[in-house]
């Protein structure tokens, strides 16, 4: 256990070191302020998923941890490993920052130290922060106990333990598709209790000189740059600051950020292309629940989504699983402006139709692909195996019906309600198969 008298001289070193870096050049209480309810940067798309890691283990009795989270920088999003750090001085938590949705733009709360842990968004960053306060330990006068139920405290020996696992059961917020922010369509959907917001307004403390130091290495550090590692960093999390920064510096020196990785991150967007692609399916579902899109023109346009997805998954490929280049994604927006205009076209030609259940299945359909697309739990090629299935049925729906006068007989009825189903539990695997993109 570290003394008082120690921590405090700890304290008031990082503080001092941590507001003389370029980072926080303000008096100290505007950056409590800023840190406690302003917002540091503002980005026009969203983090990437968090990453699934492990925990490494506690380095030394008196450590707590300060989860891994997407940063950015003039090379776009980077992340941050997850880290054990010293407190500035006994007695404070560390409230994690959090990116929040407002006003058409992603906005970046720095954390901070102070005597609660306050509101991070709902995000759910793991191993005691489960989205509602941290239960990974506590402070019990000058100690600092470890819940063994969330941190993982196996390889030193720690007296000042307990296991809890109901505390951590009743404050998680179950986060399947791993959302790193918080508001939107497609956020974290919390607001701040009473209790946060009156926390918002306790004495809070700067980062410590190492975890901004952290922030820096991780900064500088290629494999962690969401643009070159499509959303799965290299290092994930590290013991201490410390043994990161070796690890960054030999990225560094053998591999440094060209001007091309600047320039590829700050346009990169980890949801562009699967948003845009959720769109298409989305206005697909759409025409044909509202009649202005037939099952012929919705089988034409899921083909030509499958074949947009065919080509992603092709370039990824010869990439090597990096992301897209500058021309794969120019190629890749033509198609998908093709693909807009004739999903245009075909709700606004006058060939409509009055839907009934078959048109609302088919609309269904599409409308669960777009949410798997969106949510990432669809890969490329699960999603275009999906659209040229639905396209198929489509075209089925189709061909019965101007076979038939515009109406579809009992047997046809019941083979394609037989597709459907088949074609629904595809869809059900694809998006719980653990596969994600």
């Amino acid at each position: 256990m570290i003394s008082r008298s120690s921590m405090s001289r700890i304290g008031r070193f990082a503080l001092t070191a941590a507001l003389l870096t370029p980072l926080a050049l303000v008096s100290t209480a505007e950056a409590r302020a800023s840190i406690s309810l302003g917002i540091s940067i503002s980005v026009g798309t969203p983090p990437p998923p968090l990453p699934v890691y492990v925990q490494p283990p506690l380095p030394a009795p008196g450590y707590i941890w300060t989860p891994g989270y997407w940063a950015w920088g003039d090379a776009g999003y980077y992340w941050v490993p997850g880290t054990w750090v010293l407190p500035p001085q006994e007695g404070l938590l560390w409230t994690p920052g959090y990116w929040g949705y407002a006003g058409n733009v992603y906005g970046w709360h720095p954390g901070y130290w102070g005597p609660h842990v306050g509101f991070y968004g709902g995000v759910n960053y793991g191993f005691g922060y489960g989205g509602v306060g941290f239960f990974g330990g506590e402070w019990r006068g000058n100690s600092f106990f470890y819940n063994r139920a969330a941190a993982n405290v196996t390889n030193v020996h720690v007296t000042n333990v307990y296991n809890n696992t109901t505390v951590i059961q009743n404050n998680t917020i179950i986060n399947n598709n791993h959302v790193a922010y918080n508001g939107g369509p497609n956020g974290i959907q919390r607001q701040p209790t009473i209790a946060e917001q009156n926390w918002a307004r306790d004495q809070h403390f700067n980062p410590t000189q190492n975890q901004m130091q952290h922030q820096q290495f991780a900064a500088q550090d290629r494999a962690q740059l969401a643009a070159v590692n499509g959303g799965r960093p290299q290092t994930f999390a590290t013991p201490n600051p410390g043994a990161y920064h070796q690890v960054a510096q030999q990225h560094m020196q053998a591999q440094p950020i060209s001007a091309q990785d600047r320039q590829m991150g700050r346009s990169f967007n980890t949801a562009a292309f699967q948003s845009r692609q959720a769109n298409q399916d989305q206005r697909i579902a759409n025409g044909l629940r509202s009649g202005q899109m037939t099952s012929g023109e919705a089988a034409q346009a899921n083909r030509m989504q499958a074949g947009i997805n065919q080509q992603v998954r092709t370039d990824r490929q010869a990439n090597g699983g990096a992301p897209l280049n500058q021309q794969q994604r120019q190629g890749i927006n033509q198609q998908q402006n093709a693909l807009g205009r004739q999903i245009y076209n075909d709700n606004h030609n006058g060939n409509a139709v009055r839907p009934n259940s078959v048109d609302n299945r088919e609309a269904n359909q599409d409308q669960r692909i777009a949410n798997g697309v969106r949510s990432g739990q669809m890969t490329n090629g699960e999603a275009m195996r999906a659209q040229q299935r639905q396209g198929f049925v489509d075209q089925q729906v189709h061909n019965d019906r101007v076979a038939n006068g515009g109406r579809m007989n009992q047997p046809e009825r019941q083979q394609v309600q037989r597709e459907q189903n088949h074609a629904s539990q595809q869809i059900k695997q694809e998006n719980h198969n653990d596969r994600r993109r």
